[in-house]
């Protein structure tokens, strides 16, 4: 075994241990959220539950304060999420963490997989139109072919 093989870490070996789920607050990530309890519930694994705050640098420029806004959003967040955990802690028991990232949706939640080494990652499909034509963040996800990829509607 080489030195670079003794030092590369291995995703998949046995099993997940870390699930990465991308939430923003939209309908279909807070659906991929529930879906990727269930998957780390029943795999034992780590839930890990990113939000990517955006960088809008128009928006600063222009005076809008972009940081306390995706700052509140992330705390409403993790509110649904430890309001949702508390109810349901009961049933099933999950391992979870909640990180923020800053950046655009795939290269955050890209940095967000590689430093937390996730295992897979759970996205909600677009609901925006305009990814039918440009690719949406989970389109691009499945295409870096870098984890497993699931899709939630």
């Amino acid at each position: 075994m080489t030195d670079q093989q003794t030092h590369r870490f291995e995703r998949g070996t046995d099993g997940p241990r870390v699930i990465l789920v991308g939430v923003d607050g939209s309908d279909s990530s807070l659906r991929a959220g529930a879906y990727a309890a269930g998957l780390a519930r029943r795999q034992r694994a780590l839930l890990a539950i990113v939000y990517v705050q955006p960088v809008l640098a128009a928006g600063a420029a222009l005076g809008v304060p972009v940081a306390e806004t995706t700052d509140a959003i992330a705390e409403d967040l993790v509110a649904q999420i430890r309001q949702a955990m508390e109810q349901s802690k009961d049933t099933f028991d999950v391992r979870w963490e909640f990180h923020t990232f800053r950046g655009d949706p795939y290269n955050g939640l890209v940095a967000a997989a590689d430093e937390l080494k996730a295992d897979a990652v759970v996205v909600g499909a677009s609901e925006q139109a305009g990814h039918r034509i440009v690719g949406s963040v989970a389109v691009r996800l499945v295409k870096a072919g870098r984890w497993p990829v699931t899709v939630v509607p």
